[in-house]
């Protein structure tokens, strides 16, 4: 079921960026026939449910995460998958990848027939990449608009906003953000050669606001390392080593 109040905020993304809906729904029907075999809602739920869960997200800060990620190699990561590059260079493979397929194919390439969840956003700029679904193993299909048969909507905008939503719909006990700056600066991994960068810190903008708005209506608990958003507590890395 998608969170309650999501409706409105998509009619503002859409009318803010000029998003077809017409096209978001083409592509979520698209990626509904792709998907033979969606990965399971209750095993991902499993995953997820009553867990601290690790938000890896491309901001600047992403590089001096690493160390602190690595301590934790057992915590259940949920990455934007700007992120992955990064992270596999650094032996770290995280659980569930949340990709609109606009990243660094491929890094997914090296770890699509692992355990690792994809879960893969499809929109009206996306489309034409959606075939490369069918080359994961693990998958569940999302959207911004109505749910259509295996595809969901669990909420959220960019990659690193929808994997905090994701943590949030299915019950994470506590969220801890790490490389999720949401500032002026991009960071090295988050797409910076294919992105209108003024474009890019606008989406960045709208996904704080969304987080900001979750924060408001989550069960979970929030928490950032990197700066600091509303409704997220700000803990340092000697925090995390104490409490997590």
């Amino acid at each position: 079921m998608t969170i309650s109040g999501w409706n409105s905020k998509y009619e503002q993304i859409a009318r803010e960026f000029g998003y077809s809906k017409k096209d978001d729904l083409y592509a979520a029907v698209l990626l509904d026939s792709i998907i033979k075999k969606r990965f399971s809602l209750t095993r991902l739920k499993k995953m997820i449910c009553g867990k601290t869960v690790f938000v890896i997200g491309a901001g600047p800060s992403l590089q001096s995460s690493i160390d602190a990620l690595k301590k934790h190699k057992g915590a259940i990561t949920i990455c934007a998958d700007g992120a992955v590059t990064l992270l596999i260079q650094n032996g770290i493979r995280p659980k569930i990848v949340v990709t609109d397929l606009d990243g660094d194919l491929e890094s997914l390439k090296k770890i699509k027939k692992t355990n690792t969840v994809f879960v893969v956003h499809a929109h009206g700029d996306n489309a034409d990449r959606l075939d490369f679904v069918r080359n994961f193993k693990n998958c569940v299909g999302t959207t911004q608009t109505k749910e259509i048969g295996k595809v969901c909507n669990f909420g959220g905008f960019t990659d690193g906003d929808r994997c905090v939503f994701l943590a949030s719909h299915f019950g994470a006990k506590k969220i801890v953000l790490f490389g999720m700056d949401f500032g002026t600066r991009i960071g090295k991994y988050s797409k910076t050669n294919t992105v209108d960068k003024k474009t890019k810190r606008k989406k960045l903008k709208r996904g704080k606001a969304l987080l900001e708005w979750l924060a408001t209506k989550s069960k979970s608990e929030f928490f950032t390392l990197s700066k600091p958003i509303r409704g997220f507590k700000k803990i340092t890395y000697r925090n995390l080593e104490i409490s997590f």
